[in-house]
């Protein structure tokens, strides 16, 4: 798996480090810790789910989606280690390289990331000091093996080494833009930070949908704004219960419709909201026309005669 697909994306292999003692954590298992509902690890490989191949180096824990699973010799032997471990079973020309302590990495990053410009041989995303972040990074397959390999030749071995001596010959590019992305939990003060920004209100919904689409395996852009609009129209032109029945149902025609995807919400969701509004239109005051409203309250006998007439319409 090499180059790019074919609609002009980098095609590249993940490797997540998912060992380490999190002495700062109290010992705690830094990837299964929860933020927005999701454990740390899974948020993390929701970010890189374009990957060819995931590879984590760490004991065995539920994942969302399927991985690799290696150890690094001795297990807890540092970045380095993990990541030689890691790198035997990357076949792309370009890896990515993560900690899983990443709440907010996005796609987004990620995409920039493996799109490092040609001359450079990685790319590693900067955080809010401005510092680079070599656990948030893309890197060149082949380089970053040689780098280890002479470091091993070095060294005789590579646990315990620090990160500083197996990238300082690679020639980097930094990427700006996505501070919030290189956010990582390794205090519980920065884990309660995480957890108190997910619920901010200028992005908990959004969050709150991620977080439902990955727990029921829904691969799917949902129009957000549209839906929330369908639900006001539904609670208040007919009835407040019928906002989340509504939007289940919207949901319910769309998964019928097998494999037209966010074309079918859509299609779901124009239906009842014009229903909504027609529901709606009922309700207003009728014109003497007979537009703009119902025809009028039901006359005796349970006739749709307007106010004032008879069964028939007819004047009283």
């Amino acid at each position: 798996m090499t180059g790019e697909d074919e609609g002009g994306r980098v095609t590249y292999d993940a490797v997540v480090l998912a060992g380490g003692g999190a002495r700062r954590l109290g010992g705690a298992d830094k990837p299964s810790l929860r933020v927005g509902g999701r454990s740390l690890l899974d948020r993390v490989l929701g970010a890189c789910g374009a990957a060819g191949r995931t590879v984590v180096v760490g004991p065995r824990r539920p994942t969302v989606r399927p991985v690799h699973w290696v150890r690094e010799d001795p297990p807890g032997g540092g970045p380095v280690a993990g990541l030689a471990a890691g790198m035997r079973h990357v076949v792309a020309d370009t890896v990515l390289v993560l900690s899983a302590d990443l709440p907010f990495l996005t796609p987004d990053a990620v995409r920039e990331l493996v799109a490092m410009p040609p001359e450079c041989e990685g790319q590693q995303l900067l955080d809010a000091q401005g510092r680079e972040q070599p656990l948030v990074a893309a890197y060149r397959t082949e380089p970053l093996r040689r780098e280890l390999g002479l470091l091993y030749a070095e060294h005789g071995g590579l646990s315990g080494l620090p990160l500083r001596l197996l990238l300082g010959e690679l020639r980097l590019s930094r990427l700006p833009g996505h501070v919030e992305a290189a956010f990582d939990c390794d205090t519980w003060d920065t884990v309660g930070a995480a957890r108190a920004r997910i619920r901010e209100h200028d992005r908990v919904l959004a969050e709150w949908i991620e977080t439902v689409k990955a727990e029921l395996g829904i691969d799917l852009d949902v129009d957000t704004a549209a839906l929330l609009d369908l639900a006001r129209d539904a609670a208040h032109g007919v009835a407040r219960p019928a906002a989340p029945l509504t939007t289940f149902l919207v949901g319910y025609a769309a998964g019928r419709a097998a494999g037209e995807g966010r074309e079918a919400v859509a299609e779901a969701t124009r239906k009842a909201t014009a229903l909504a509004v027609r529901w709606a239109e009922e309700s207003a005051p009728a014109t003497p026309d007979g537009t703009g409203g119902p025809a009028g309250p039901a006359g005796p006998g349970g006739s749709p005669g307007a106010a004032g007439q008879g069964p028939t319409g007819e004047p009283r």
